[in-house]
This record gives C-alpha cells, sequence and structure tokens, in this order.
C-alpha cells in the first residue's frame, strides 16, 4: 500500500496544507509536527511561487513572506530531509509548473522522491498537459494528483481513470480562499469519480469551519484545508503552532 493509500485507511483524511517558510522554515517544520500530532493523515505543503494562480489573497500573501524571507526549492528539501528523520506522514508537495521546470523536472521529481514526497499537486497543470510530469512522476514513484472542477462533468471519468494517489475534488470554482457556504453538488461529482476508478476522493477550496468539514466528509474520503490555516499562521506569526495544533485537532475530530 502506496503512503497516500495509508492515509484514507482508516476513516475520514483530514489534509493541511501549509505555505513553506511562512513565518519561517523553522516554524514549518515545527508546524508540521505539530499538525501530525493533532491527528493530519496527511501534509501538503506549499513551494512558494511568484505567481500562485489558483490562490486566493491569503495564500497569496503567505507566499510573497516566504519568498521574501528567503526560502528556495533546495532549502524545502533540507527541511523535509529533517522531517522525514522524525515522522512518516505522508507528504505532498503543491506547487506550479513553472517551480519545476525552472529546477529541472528530472532533478526536482527524483530529488522530492528520494526524501520522502509521496505526490505532486500542479493546480496550474491542465489534463491535457500532464504527460510533460506523468513519466517523471511515474519513474520515481511520486503520485501526480489530478484536480477535478465543478465545471469538469464529462471530463471527470477521464481524468478520474488515470488519476493516481487521490483525486483532488475543487469545491467552489475561483481561487482558494474562505467561503461562507459550498452549493456546488460535490456528491455527483465524487459519484463520477467513483464510477470510474476506486481511488481516494478528497475535497478542497473554501473549508474552513468544523461544520463545513463534516458536510463535505459526508461525501468524500477526505477533506484538504489551506487558507484558514495559513490565516492562522499569518496572524500568530511565530507563535501559531498552538492555535494550528488545536485547529487541525478541532476539524479532524469534526470528520471523525
Amino acid at each position: 500500500m502506496s503512503n497516500i493509500a495509508k492515509a484514507f485507511d482508516h476513516g475520514k483524511a483530514f489534509i493541511p496544507f501549509i505555505t513553506c517558510g511562512d513565518p519561517s522554515l523553522e516554524i514549518t517544520e515545527q508546524l508540521v509536527l505539530a499538525m501530525a500530532d493533532a491527528g493530519a493523515d496527511l501534509i501538503e505543503l506549499g513551494i512558494p511561487f511568484s505567481d500562485p494562480t489558483a490562490e486566493g489573497p491569503v495564500i497569496q500573501a503567505a507566499s510573497q513572506r516566504a519568498l521574501a524571507g528567503g526560502v528556495t526549492t533546495d532549502k524545502i528539501f533540507d527541511m523535509v530531509h529533517r522531517l522525514r528523520q522524525k515522522t512518516t506522514i505522508p507528504f505532498v508537495f503543491m506547487t506550479y509548473a513553472n517551480v519545476i521546470f525552472s529546477y529541472g523536472a528530472e532533478r526536482f521529481i527524483g530529488n522530492a522522491s528520494r526524501l520522502g514526497i509521496d505526490g505532486i499537486i500542479l493546480p496550474d497543470l491542465p489534463y491535457e498537459e500532464k504527460q510533460e510530469f506523468d513519466p517523471i512522476c511515474k519513474k520515481y514513484n511520486v503520485d501526480l494528483i489530478s484536480f477535478i472542477a465543478p465545471t469538469s462533468h464529462e471530463r471527470i471519468s477521464m481524468i478520474a481513470r488515470e488519476a493516481s494517489g487521490f483525486v483532488y475534488c475543487v469545491s467552489s470554482l475561483g481561487v482558494t480562499g474562505v467561503r461562507k457556504e459550498i452549493t456546488t453538488d460535490i456528491a455527483s461529482m465524487i459519484k463520477l469519480v467513483k464510477q470510474a476508478k476506486t481511488i481516494p476522493a478528497a475535497i478542497g477550496f473554501g473549508i474552513s469551519t468544523p461544520e463545513q468539514a463534516k458536510k463535505m466528509a459526508a461525501f468524500a474520503d477526505g477533506v484538504i484545508v489551506g487558507s484558514a490555516i495559513v490565516k492562522l499562521c499569518a496572524q500568530y506569526g511565530n507563535d501559531c503552532i498552538k492555535p494550528v495544533n488545536e485547529y487541525v485537532r478541532a476539524m479532524k475530530a469534526a470528520i471523525s
């Protein structure tokens, strides 16, 4: 069983996202361990990018702060190396195609695999262009996670059939960010995924409260939360570890 599959094999998975280097890489390292301790099942590590097109203002600002603080891909790799000596929790990188291109796709994916990264999420990579990276990911046994949006309709089955790791179901149109309510017909999206392939489906974009998480977990195998956690990092800075730990604990309890 792959490391990602393990995240979904004991009930609903809670998947937090953080931007590496916000407020600092030292704090990011501590946050990862605190979130694992609080019950997170898989952690998305965001590699900051100067033009994160899928992100709303909260995560964009976090990326800018991290880059201004001198965060680089190599420094993030070093941090993952240290973390892998302390935890086996599944990790996926979330970043943009340009970050991988500029680093060198073979070098990036090979390094990620050797360091124990289990998957990569590229929100700006259309299904039609996944061949740019998918063969290299397969070579190094790293899952290239597929996105399915509410607009995908007939594309959902096609994307799901070729998906690996888990399917990232986008709950709302637009960019990431906290939303008061989620009106997408999630149940139909997930039904189409499951008809096409036996693969976990997790929902992200807009989920911030335990109530929303519980509602989404009724349909999905996992719930992904980013902006609400990144907001806590911005609000508390170096003191964010305790509030994030408590938030993850509450969200995990809501879906269990």
